[in-house]
């Protein structure tokens, strides 16, 4: 083991201990700064498996951080890690779980908080799909939290040369993407679903995407449809219900927040169209009648 493995085990192990007794919330975490994260970084987040829990823990309050290289580079890439080599178990991954859920439901006037929750609960999300763990009633509870989130989704920012992403639309968006994917996830939670993504597809606020938000949300898109559950009626309503959402008639071409939804839905059918184009799965394909539809039906 290099002396390298042996100062980054030593500083775990005293997180470890550490997280033995409630602490204040802090990043980074108790017995760590940031340049042991990033040496923990460096070593592809390689650290003993008695530590592993307490550390994933203890990064969560990282995702908070106005530090991108501290919630970005260590904190969710740390936990993406540990989640897709499987080297947190059930009761760790439900912890996890269940402290992002709290994360979801406490204010965050950073703006940093509540979208690095939803990312990394697209990685729980994703452990799931791969190897169901979760309950049924777990599973939709998970739903129902990802729609709600997504839905009320306000703070429009995406990327700050200073302070790195915060993207709460794209990254709630993977959460719903995750939950599409599932094959446990019925076709009312994915009609909900779909109702989440219309919300953000068109905008009421009249924000303008530049973050390439519309593509994140036509994945969850995309990817219901090759689930095969929703018939070419269903796609048919979906879709020419968005241009509706543009507003009145009287505003068109002649209001900023109505020139602002018809570009994001532009945006959004034109993401799923060239998804659909370019896949070679029936069900995905058999989605562009309905958006073409809905694009001559855009003023």
């Amino acid at each position: 083991m290099s002396v390298w493995r042996v100062a980054t085990w030593l500083v775990l192990l005293a997180i470890g201990a550490g997280m033995s007794a409630p602490v204040k919330a802090a990043c980074p975490p108790e017995g760590t700064d940031s340049s042991s994260l990033q040496l923990l970084r460096e070593q592809k987040f390689a650290v003993p498996d008695d530590t592993r829990a307490a550390l994933a823990m203890g990064l969560l309050d990282c995702l908070a951080s106005p530090d991108p290289t501290l919630r970005d580079g260590v904190a969710y890439e740390g936990l993406s890690a540990w989640l897709r080599a499987g080297q947190l178990d059930e009761e760790q991954r439900r912890a996890v779980r269940d402290r992002l859920y709290t994360m979801l439901d406490v204010s965050d006037e950073g703006g940093f908080a509540s979208p690095f929750a939803a990312l990394v609960l697209s990685e729980v999300a994703r452990t799931d799909r791969l190897q169901p763990w979760m309950s049924p009633g777990e599973r939709a509870d998970m739903v129902k939290r990802a729609v709600g989130y997504v839905a009320t989704v306000r703070d429009y920012r995406g990327f700050d040369n200073v302070e790195g992403w915060r993207h709460g639309v794209a990254h709630g968006a993977d959460w719903l993407l995750q939950l599409a994917l599932n094959e446990q996830v019925d076709r009312k939670q994915l009609d909900s679903i779909l109702s989440a993504v219309a919300v953000q597809a068109v905008p009421e606020s009249g924000h303008a995407y530049v973050f390439g938000e519309p593509g994140r949300l036509a994945r969850p898109v995309v990817y219901t449809a090759k689930r095969g559950l929703l018939t070419e009626v269903d796609w048919t309503v979906w879709f020419s219900a968005l241009p509706s959402r543009l507003g009145e008639a009287k505003n068109a071409y002649a209001d900023s927040a109505w020139l602002a939804r018809r570009h994001d839905l532009m945006a959004f059918l034109m993401s799923v169209y060239l998804e659909a184009d370019q896949s070679t799965d029936a069900n995905i394909r058999a989605l562009k009648p309905a958006v073409v539809n809905a694009l001559k039906a855009v003023p």
